[in-house]
């Protein structure tokens, strides 16, 4: 066994939710401290050139890690560009910056370059720093340090009580951070959400070394400051909640015409699409087809409250996808690259759904024992791939260069081949 393996396998040293366990392997049972305003108190919101170029300077001085979080205003503004930004560091204090008065930080990004950032949840926050221009050339993810030690719970709010014994506030995390001004308690709640970041890095990076496993920690932070920026979904409108009842072509088109109206609108409203029109309402039209505007005002989500002129443009929508020829509409699936669903196994290739299950329940035992996971482990679509279409000679060596192909990291290659190699062995009953 490795060290972690070890490590997981005494439950007297196993981390089960709380705090990291002490030298002794007991857990910190105290009573945890509300943290009820940042040490140096609220810094005033940086919305100018001048104060930003003051900052940077401070930040490049700083020492050690640097916290960094984001605020959004999801649900509330479209799209998901940051409206603050946060950042804390030793030597620097905590700053508060407007990305929409100071809407280029790549000067400050340049000037962190080179420096571990602390995130919770980078990958949440990282595409809306990337539109700003900061992007880190090193990470450390607290979440994502959480998963890997085994906490059952790795939101911020329980990470930090946990593991450091202080109480955040948490009742400011959905508000509408495209306010202008900020409330103060707002940017009391922003500022105190990397006050103890680093503190938490720290604490986190002393357990994953405890337990074996820093080492995996690094090279998962080092594949998220590396990967390119996510390629823009296709068809994003088959994501419509509730699509699944929406079955024939004609009515697909309907959906798709008012998804892209909506999101036409909501864009240049600068709203949340679901402001502009619901889900529900998109499918309620296309299972309906309605014939006029009578017939569509009648229907949930299009009811008194809208005008005339808006239930006119949701109905020319509708009529658009009505008359599209049969090579217009849209097919009733995604072409799926990869694999089949599981579900489809038992009858396509027994055999393949033979070595899936035997993988799931071999990864689902490691992950297990070493405390973690199971898609932190490996990632499930990367078990599916491999033992869909396995090595025509399976040995270690073969699996682990599948596994590598997929992309799993190092780390990952070594756990998860041994358990890979048997349960693609198996045989269809």
């Amino acid at each position: 066994m490795t060290d972690a393996h070890d490590t997981a396998a005494d439950s007297s040293l196993r981390t089960t939710g709380g705090a990291p366990p002490d030298d002794g392997g007991s857990s910190a049972t105290e009573a945890p401290i509300p943290l009820l305003e940042p040490r140096e108190g609220i810094p005033p919101v940086i919305a100018d050139e001048a104060a930003l170029a003051r900052t940077i300077a401070a930040f490049e001085a700083g020492s050690g890690p640097v916290a960094v979080d984001a605020e959004r205003a999801s649900g509330y503004r479209y799209g998901q560009r940051a409206y603050l930004v946060q950042l804390r560091r030793e030597g620097a204090g905590t700053a508060l910056i407007d990305p929409v008065a100071c809407p280029d930080l790549s000067a400050l990004g340049e000037g962190l370059s080179g420096v571990e950032w602390v995130l919770h949840a980078a990958t949440q926050d990282l595409p809306c720093l990337r539109e700003i221009g900061m992007v880190p050339t090193r990470l450390f993810d607290t979440e994502l340090a959480g998963r890997l030690a085994g906490f059952p719970r790795v939101g911020l709010g329980a990470m930090v009580e946990g593991v450091l014994g202080f109480v955040l506030e948490k009742g400011h995390s959905a508000v509408d951070w495209s306010t202008r001004p900020l409330p103060e308690p707002w940017l009391r709640y922003a500022a105190l959400d990397v006050e103890l970041l680093v503190d938490l890095r720290d604490a986190l990076e002393k357990e994953l070394d405890r337990q074996g496993k820093l080492e995996w920690a690094r090279q998962e932070f080092d594949a998220i400051a590396s990967a390119p920026p996510p390629e823009p979904r296709k068809d994003p409108w088959r994501r419509t909640s509730g699509m699944h009842k929406v079955r024939r072509r004609r009515q697909l088109a309907v959906v798709r015409e008012l998804w892209q109206t909506r999101d036409r609108i909501a864009q240049r409203r600068d709203v949340s699409p679901g402001k502009v029109l619901g889900d529900a309402a998109i499918v309620e039209a296309a299972l309906a087809l309605p014939a006029n505007v009578h017939a569509l005002a009648a229907l949930n989500g299009f009811g008194h409250r809208m005008g005339k002129r808006q239930l006119e443009q949701w109905q020319a929508a509708v009529d658009r996808a009505k008359v599209l020829s049969e090579a217009q509409l849209p097919q009733p699936g995604q072409p799926v690259a990869g694999p089949p669903p599981p579900r489809a196994w038992a009858d396509k290739d027994p055999a393949a759904a033979a070595r899936l299950s035997a993988a799931r329940a071999a990864v689902s035992a490691l992950a297990e024992e070493l405390n973690m996971p199971q898609e932190n482990l490996i990632a499930p679509d990367t078990v599916r791939r491999v033992c869909w279409e396995p090595p025509a000679v399976v040995d270690a060596e073969s699996v682990a260069e599948a596994l590598a192909g997929h992309g799993a990291r190092g780390w990952q290659v070594e756990q998860v081949t041994p358990v890979l190699v048997t349960a693609l062995s198996a045989k269809a009953p």
